[in-house]
C-alpha cells in the first residue's frame, strides 16, 4: 500500500469501524469513557485512531471498504457515546500482520500505562503461546526487561479469585508477590488473601506475613499435635493470625494485630475469656470438674509440666 495512506490523516465513519480482535484490553473504566466522551464533545478527537483498510469485491455489490481497528478502541468508544459521526484515523497497511496489530496495541496502552495489570499479563501470554515469542523478544518489543515480562506472566498463576479481585482493584500489583510466596500452600495463601483484602493490609505487611508463614511451615515441625491444635483454636477465637514459640521451658504466644481497632479487639476477647475463667472458678478448696461450654468436652486442669499449658511468657 502506497505510503501516502500511512502519512496521512482521514475522517471515517465510527460505524465503519471494526474492533480490533486483538485489543488486549477486556476491561474499561465507564467513568473514565464518559470523562473522555465529555472532552470529546468540547475538543473532538485530539490522537488520530490507527486502523487498517481493505477494499473487499462482492457480487453484485462492487467494491467495499472495510476498516479494523488497531489502537485507539478508548477514544472509539468515547467518541461514540459523545455522539461523533466521524473519527479522524492513520490508515496503516492491511498486510500487517495479527502480531504486529496485537503488539500495537499492547504498546499503545503501556505508553500510557493505564493497561489492567492482568490484561497485560494475558496480552503477554498470547504473544507468547500463539506466536512463539520468548520473554526477552516480548520484553524489546514493548520495551520492559525480560524479567519485567516473566514476573508479570507469573500472576497468571494466582487463583482466578484472586486475579478477580486484582482487576477490581480489591488489591494490587505489589500483593501479587507475597500471594506468589505461597504458590506452594494453597490454604495459607487463601488466609493471606483474605486477610490483604479485609485488614488492607499494605504491601509491606502482606510480604512480612508471608515470609513468616514460610518460616512457620519448618518450625511447625517442633510443635506438639496438642500445640498445633491450640494455635489453631486461638487464630480462630481471635480472629487474627496466632503464633505459639515453644522453648525448653515454656514459650510464649505472639498475636499478629494490624491496628489499634484490631488490637482493641483482641484485648476484648481475651477479657471475655478471663471473665469465662474466673466465673469457672470453684469457691471450694476442693477443685471441680470444668464444665462443658458450647457442648466441647471439658478439659481437666492443667499439670504444671504440661506443654499445652506452660506457656509462661505472653507477648503482643
Amino acid at each position: 500500500m502506497s505510503s501516502y495512506f500511512n502519512d496521512s490523516i482521514f475522517w471515517v465513519e465510527v460505524d465503519r469501524i471494526k474492533p480490533n480482535p486483538f485489543q488486549p484490553r477486556k476491561s474499561f473504566d465507564e467513568a473514565a469513557l464518559t470523562s473522555l466522551a465529555e472532552s470529546i464533545r468540547s475538543y473532538g478527537v485530539l490522537q488520530p485512531l490507527t486502523v487498517t483498510r481493505k477494499e473487499i469485491e462482492r457480487p453484485g455489490e462492487g467494491i467495499s471498504v472495510e476498516y479494523e481497528l488497531v489502537a485507539g478502541e478508548r477514544r472509539l468508544r468515547a467518541a461514540k457515546l459523545a455522539g461523533l459521526i466521524q473519527v479522524p484515523v492513520v490508515i496503516r497497511s492491511s498486510e500487517d500482520s495479527d502480531r504486529m496489530k496485537l503488539e500495537l496495541a499492547i504498546i499503545e496502552n503501556l505508553q500510557r500505562e493505564d493497561l489492567n495489570v492482568v490484561d497485560r499479563a494475558l496480552a503477554f501470554q498470547r504473544l507468547t503461546n500463539e506466536f512463539g515469542l520468548k520473554h526477552a523478544e516480548v520484553g524489546k518489543r514493548v520495551g520492559k526487561s525480560r524479567e519485567y515480562v516473566s514476573n508479570t506472566l507469573r500472576i497468571l498463576l494466582l487463583p482466578k479469585e484472586m486475579l478477580d479481585a486484582l482487576q477490581a482493584g480489591e488489591i494490587t500489583e505489589g500483593h501479587t508477590r507475597p500471594l506468589l510466596m505461597l504458590m506452594d500452600k494453597s490454604e495459607e495463601q487463601k488466609t493471606l488473601f483474605k486477610e490483604i483484602v479485609m485488614k488492607r493490609l499494605n504491601v509491606r505487611e502482606s510480604e512480612q506475613l508471608a515470609r513468616r508463614v514460610a518460616i512457620e511451615k519448618v518450625r511447625k515441625t517442633d510443635l506438639t499435635p496438642e500445640l498445633l491444635l491450640l494455635e489453631r483454636e486461638l487464630t480462630e477465637k481471635l480472629g487474627t493470625r496466632v503464633r505459639i514459640e515453644k522453648k525448653e521451658q515454656g514459650g510464649k504466644v505472639l498475636i499478629d494485630f494490624f491496628s489499634v481497632d484490631d488490637l482493641a479487639h483482641i484485648r476484648a476477647m481475651i477479657g471475655q475469656a478471663q471473665d469465662t475463667m474466673a466465673s469457672a472458678v470453684p469457691t471450694t478448696d476442693q477443685a471441680s470438674p470444668l464444665p462443658e461450654v458450647a457442648g466441647e468436652p471439658a478439659i481437666a486442669p492443667a499439670k504444671e509440666d504440661d506443654d499445652l499449658y506452660s506457656i509462661r511468657n505472653f507477648s503482643v
